[in-house]
């Protein structure tokens, strides 16, 4: 619910607006905490698939708080971008920026099992892919035409699928215990603390409000960390070393891993950041229209699209992540009804801070896997969900129909074919070059341009007897007006 006493309604609906700077505080940590855990957690996915990760023994594991401070750091300089602007770079909008779901199965194939040394790989193509996406913010608006709800949905829908399998192993002890074949995963130790987080989000979610709603996930993790301390699944000894270990303040290390330019990964990354500019372009139109009323300029759209390329390229070189809008805070700006940008950048100050000091890492590589995994379970399930409502503003034509099947069927099917088997082991794109089977093997990328290409070319209307004989007399017929038996 709005609150006026924060201004009047004119200027909650102004993006220049600055509400008193004790209001104006609070309201921009509140933007973090909406999505810190999300802007983490990818860190702690890649880290944990190239096997240095939460749970591991590996001499390379203090790199991952390096990753997450990274995470933390360009995650408010990418902030930066959109709400103070730099030239055309920046929307001069409340949107926050964080590291993006959507990249993850394409990082999760070029780093799996190599430990640092994939990083490098991953890395040059996030630095591209975040040229290519700032040169998409000259044609963004042209080429919108070309990512409907029917693909937009698929790609997001999809982007859960691929990630929901991780929260599962997340919360039954991590993929370092499964792959070890550990007796304690799976363990009704490691669901118990899984499920303390999942009970405590989604009572918070559904029977709280305001802040305490907002934050559900965040405050889960947190009774979740202290069921741990409770159970002995977490001790203060290793809570303090971690602390200690840790530095105090640290500036991040250009090209720390290397950079290799690979042809998978300039591809996988490029294309999912076509991808990622749609999803920023619908967060732009989100916040005009909640938050103001109105819809986004293409000037918005444009600087959104540059801050959103940039931000990522410059992560990329100092070991980010790629970054985009959080589409979480832009229901946070439509909830409160403050449109100012400058309570962002407050937030965005804070991530900052918080990334320049490896403690916060340091604290937040001691929270267990099975509670961060109690935590994924609810944000992957969301990505899924919010999929799906992009998918209901499709109007369910026949034709539309058989373009999703087809996709959804060769994109599902070689995500679970193809990531699901042991290393080495035959699987559907075995035979294909290397680049070609780590882009396929995510599932997404195959799965979009099919989409696209189908819903470019096929004809408006498909022949009634063909979709009715594929679908097995279960095709939709919305919106039709009733007809005759026909003979």
């Amino acid at each position: 619910m709005t609150d006026h006493s924060l201004g009047t309604p004119e200027q909650l609906r102004d993006p220049d607006f600055t509400p008193v700077l004790h209001k104006a505080i609070p309201l921009g940590i509140q933007h973090v905490l909406a999505m810190f855990v999300s802007n983490v957690t990818p860190a702690i996915i890649v880290a944990g698939a190239a096997g240095f990760g939460f749970g591991s023994n590996s001499p390379d594991f203090p790199e991952l708080l390096y990753l997450i401070q990274m995470s933390m750091l360009f995650a408010g300089v990418a902030t930066l971008l959109q709400t103070i602007t730099l030239g055309p770079v920046g929307a001069a909008l409340p949107i926050v920026q964080g590291t993006s779901f959507a990249f993850i199965p394409i990082m999760i194939p070029l780093v799996a099992g190599k430990g640092v040394d994939g990083l490098a790989a991953m890395f040059g193509g996030i630095l591209v892919g975040g040229m290519f996406h700032a040169l998409l913010g000259t044609v963004i608006g042209r080429i919108r035409f070309a990512l409907p709800p029917l693909v937009t949905g698929l790609v997001v829908t999809m982007i859960g699928l691929a990630l929901v399998k991780v929260g599962i192993e997340y919360a039954a002890g991590g993929v370092p215990a499964k792959a070890s074949g550990a007796e304690s995963y799976g363990s009704w130790a490691s669901w118990s603390a899984a499920l303390v987080v999942l009970a405590v989000t989604l009572g918070l979610k559904f029977f709280a409000r305001g802040m305490l709603s907002i934050s559900a996930v965040l405050i889960g993790i947190l009774v979740g960390y202290v069921y741990a301390l409770f159970t002995g699944m977490l001790t203060f000894e290793a809570i303090s070393g971690s602390w200690q270990n840790a530095a105090a303040f640290a500036l991040p290390e250009p090209f720390r891993y290397g950079l290799e330019l690979s042809v998978a990964s300039v591809i996988g990354f490029c294309l999912m950041a076509f991808v990622s500019a749609v999803e920023t372009v619908g967060d732009v139109s989100g916040i005009t229209k909640g938050g103001a009323g109105r819809e986004a300029t293409d000037r918005e759209i444009s600087g959104a699209t540059y801050a959103d390329g940039i931000g990522s390229a410059i992560a990329g070189i100092f070991g980010g992540f790629p970054n985009t809008s959080f589409s979480q805070n832009v229901g946070l700006i439509a909830m409160t009804g403050v449109m100012s940008r400058h309570v962002v950048t407050i937030g965005a100050i804070f991530l900052i801070v918080c990334g320049l000091v490896p403690k916060v890492g340091g604290v937040i590589r001691t929270v267990p896997i099975e509670v961060l995994g109690g935590g994924v379970i609810v944000m992957f399930g969301m990505v899924v969900a919010s999929g799906i409502s992009m998918l209901s503003d499709v109007d369910w034509t026949r034709r539309n129909m058989v373009i999703f099947a087809v996709a959804l069927s060769i994109g599902l099917g070689l995500q679970l074919e193809v990531l699901n088997v042991a290393p080495g082991a035959p699987n559907a794109l075995q035979h294909l070059p290397d680049t070609l089977r780590i882009l396929g093997a995510s599932g997404i990328l195959p799965a979009a341009l099919i989409a696209i290409v189908l819903n470019l070319v096929l004809p408006e209307e498909l022949a009634e007897e063909s979709t009715e004989e594929v679908s097995g007399g279960l095709a939709g017929h919305r919106g039709e007006e009733p007809r005759g038996e026909r003979v």
